[in-house]
């Protein structure tokens, strides 16, 4: 194979992914020195497309790296007025007190926002700042010096044929070099997973437990409407099938955020997470609520659960791991998005730090000792144990065994210590004799919809003339082991339609990848059986554009 000539540019800080981690990094550089060159690399056709987030932002992080953003006019304007905690039955609704609640679960100074709307706000306080954000800029690949560090990215490549090769229109892209390089990709990052693997980071960690959220906008009658409202779920309709639970956010212009979380550890492969977020809308408090409205957006994305002791180790030589790359997300309180400020503001500080000095290309163990020591450890490890009581004892138990450990946190100690994940999520995947297949109504069309309808409203969409940016290990597993094995989960599993079984009278069933229809979740890079699926970036600008998710 010809070797590809690409030009190069030369920065002092290369930064993958415009999100809260990638921008507040970018931002905190140029406060601290306004001559650095700095660039930020987005695969959204722009910043916040492809951002998606519950959201109720608490603003500690936003307040340490850009204390006047309330006079800058941020988008953040609907402070949390109330918070209702349900305990759900498919007929009714338990309201849970929050008084038992330890004060880190209290609501009251954080706000209901578009997270990708926020993205677009900090990319915009960059850019006056002498940052360049490119959008539409897919990372590739990394680029590794000659003592084996990272020390640029390629991106910008297009053209490709869906072989591989390239086509007519080729463009090879460019290598971007940067004294650090920073990795903000969100959870499961193609570049990420490759320095995770390569530099051994996860070595005496847990291993990283996720899951995944779905999301829709609605836009309700204004009677029913509540600004600053947030409403919390559990229980119905997943039950012992899965954890997880819901959320409603009441936001401004008689919008709301609906959305529904499946933790990705679940036994039964015949489990519809999909589904199940369709059903919850049918629950008498939610119909009620959504009756008369219209869904006007809807996305999905993987969250990282497995908190302060999945943590991979966030330096490497040549640059560091940021935000949901590492796994920032406080679960109780269903919140990452300032930690995920706080790390790229770290970040940041290490290597000015290392640049003043001298240094690059080395492992800034500065900032990995600020995130694991800092507010963001402390932030993590007060409820590090809620997730695994949780799916080693289910729901009630662990409202109160998490709830106690929570409490003792807040002195100094815990009387569980430090509880073990133990499987990967595709690891606790069951075999599908040991379960009975779910029956699921069909969509109504009114509260709940078929997969590809919805996805429509993702507003996604993929260049079919290039190379699928899934990609299967061994093509022979998914119709002959993940299917009479797991009954073919990722038929059920992505939230996107991506993946069927294709029967067809007198021919052997075909395992179908529709790479068009997919939201970038990464739910099949975690969750398939045999980790068969991979996930990679594809060209720049494609996927999802979310409008204000």
């Amino acid at each position: 194979m010809t070797q590809i000539e690409r030009e190069a540019m030369e920065y002092d800080v290369v930064i993958v992914g415009a999100g809260p981690a990638g921008l507040s990094a970018a931002i905190r550089l140029k406060q601290l020195d306004a001559d650095l060159n700095v660039v930020v690399l987005e695969k959204g056709s722009e910043v916040g497309a492809h951002i998606l987030s519950g959201a109720v932002l608490d603003p500690v992080g936003l307040d340490a790296l850009i204390p006047d953003w309330k006079d800058r006019g941020a988008p953040i304007t609907v402070p949390v007025r109330e918070d209702k905690f349900y305990m759900l039955g498919e007929a009714g609704a338990m309201r849970i007190p929050t008084f038992p609640m330890p004060p880190l679960m209290n609501n009251h100074g954080n706000y209901i926002v578009s997270m990708g709307n926020v993205c677009r706000w900090m990319a915009e306080q960059a850019e006056e700042m002498g940052v360049e954000i490119f959008p539409g800029m897919s990372c590739s690949e990394l680029v590794y010096g000659e003592n084996g560090e990272v020390k640029g990215v390629v991106a910008g490549e297009f053209g490709k044929n869906p072989d591989g090769t390239p086509g007519d229109s080729y463009e090879p892209g460019m290598e971007l070099h940067g004294k650090y390089v920073m990795l903000g990709e969100g959870v499961r990052g193609s570049l990420s997973k490759q320095v995770i693997e390569k530099y051994d980071l996860s070595m005496g960690r847990e291993p990283q437990k996720y899951g995944l959220g779905m999301k829709e906008i609605w836009e309700i009658d204004p009677e029913k409407h509540r600004e600053g409202r947030v409403v919390h779920t559990m229980g119905w309709p997943l039950g012992k099938n899965a954890g997880g639970g819901s959320f409603i956010y009441h936001l401004d212009n008689n919008q709301v955020y609906v959305g529904f979380v499946v933790h990705l550890n679940y036994e039964n492969p015949y489990l519809f997470p999909y589904m199940e977020f369709q059903r919850f809308k049918h629950h008498p408090m939610v119909a009620e609520l959504l009756k008369g409205g219209k869904r006007v957006a809807y996305g999905a994305r993987a969250i990282s659960e497995g908190g302060y002791q999945s943590m991979p180790k966030a330096c490497f030589p040549g640059g560091v791991l940021l935000g949901c790359s590492v796994g920032l997300v406080n679960v109780p309180r269903i919140k990452g998005n300032h930690n995920a400020m706080l790390s790229g503001k770290a970040a940041a500080e290490a290597a000015h730090a290392a640049l003043a000095a001298g240094r690059f290309g080395d492992t800034l163990k500065e900032y990995e000792g600020e995130l694991r020591y800092g507010p963001v450890g402390q932030d993590l490890k007060k409820v590090r144990n809620v997730k695994p009581l949780w799916s080693k004892y289910g729901l009630t138990a662990s409202l109160t065994l998490g709830g106690l450990d929570m409490w003792t946190n807040t002195l100094g100690f815990s009387l569980f210590g430090t509880v073990k994940h133990g499987k990967t999520d595709a690891e606790a995947t069951g075999k599908a004799a040991r379960f009975t297949p779910i029956d699921y109504p069909k969509p109504d069309g009114v509260l709940s919809f078929d997969r590809l309808t919805n996805v429509a409203y993702s507003f996604t969409n993929h260049e079919e003339a290039q190379p699928a940016h899934l990609t299967l290990k061994d093509a022979s597993i998914p119709v002959g082991r993940n299917l009479p094995d797991y009954a073919g989960p990722s038929a059920r599993y992505c939230p996107a339609g991506v993946y069927e079984f294709v029967r067809e009278e007198g021919k052997p069933t075909r395992f179908v990848i529709n790479f068009q229809n997919c939201v970038h979740c990464k739910t099949c890079d975690i969750k398939d059986p045999a980790q068969n699926i991979v996930w990679t970036t594809p060209q720049g600008g494609d996927g999802p554009n979310y409008p204000n998710m």
